[in-house]
């Protein structure tokens, strides 16, 4: 018996019937809502050629829309990697035998956790402003990567933590009864599977990530939204936040597709660890 049927029984014909009535009710629904808005949005002028030519010209993409995008992208893709180094590296911490690298690991990551992104994201951006040990015109973009590493780090190491807990306790006595130390099975049994079994909460996390870069608008970094907003500032509001929000979509996407591979592969190098 497959695990699907022994967690769920088979659909009746009935059931099924049922099943695609709601599925076409809810297609029905969604499509109404859909013609509702643009019904709207035509009495209003908003689905006009000249409320949506500025968005084909070179200009709105050479000089916002693309530097925007790559403001965007350059900092998630910082701060995904140094979010997961740091999470790493306090999430092994708090799992050290070693009291007093646990209790400091604990602290900051529970610290780290409760302080709000854009808090971080200011507070780096004055006092590296304050050092003068970065060019004024990079402190927006190292105060939002910091700010991002900071946060995200935190809620990955407790990812890695509450991973590591819910694994049997078995593998782990395994691994010792083999002469393993604590911290060899952590690295080479433990943390591998963790990885997998929280894959889609890393996902969840890196998405964060990429939409949290909006907010260094706030401490004027150029990022994509910003782009955006200053566009329609110019032209027209709307127009310029869909074609934001349908970019954000597309990386989102990628992002998705790009996370059920890396699933995978670490599923089958896990697998094949498994049986050597």
């Amino acid at each position: 018996m497959s695990t699907q049927n022994a967690l769920f029984d088979a659909q009746g014909p009935r059931a099924k019937r049922l099943t695609r009535v709601f599925n076409i009710i809810g297609a029905l629904v969604i499509a109404g809502i859909i013609l509702l808005v643009l019904v709207r949005l035509e009495r209003q002028d908003q689905l006009t050629w000249d409320r949506w030519a500025f968005l084909f010209t070179g200009d709105a993409w050479a000089h916002l829309f693309l530097p925007g995008l790559w403001g965007t992208l350059k900092a998630a893709f910082l701060a995904v990697v140094t979010s997961v180094v740091f999470g790493l590296v306090f999430g092994m911490g708090r799992l050290s035998p070693i009291g007093p690298i646990r209790w400091v690991c604990t602290v900051v990551v529970e610290f780290l956790r409760a302080v709000p992104v854009l808090i971080m994201m200011i507070f780096f951006w004055l006092w590296l402003g304050h050092t003068s040990l970065i060019n004024p015109n990079h402190l927006p973009f190292f105060a939002v990567v910091l700010g991002l590493t900071l946060y995200n780090g935190s809620v990955i190491a407790e990812l890695v933590r509450s991973g590591v807990h819910q694994l049997p306790k078995g593998q782990s006595e395994a691994g010792l009864s083999l002469g393993l130390s604590s911290g060899q099975v952590l690295r080479m049994i433990q943390l591998p599977q963790a990885l997998v079994a929280m894959m889609p909460a890393l996902l969840s996390q890196f998405v964060v990530i990429l939409k949290d870069t909006a907010l260094g608008y706030i401490i004027t970094y150029g990022e994509l939204l910003d782009a955006a907003k200053r566009l329609g500032a110019a032209h027209s509001m709307l127009q310029a936040l869909i074609v934001a929000a349908l970019l954000f979509i597309v990386i989102n996407a990628l992002l998705t597709t790009l996370a059920q591979w890396l699933s995978r592969y670490l599923s089958h190098r896990v697998g094949v660890r498994a049986k050597v």
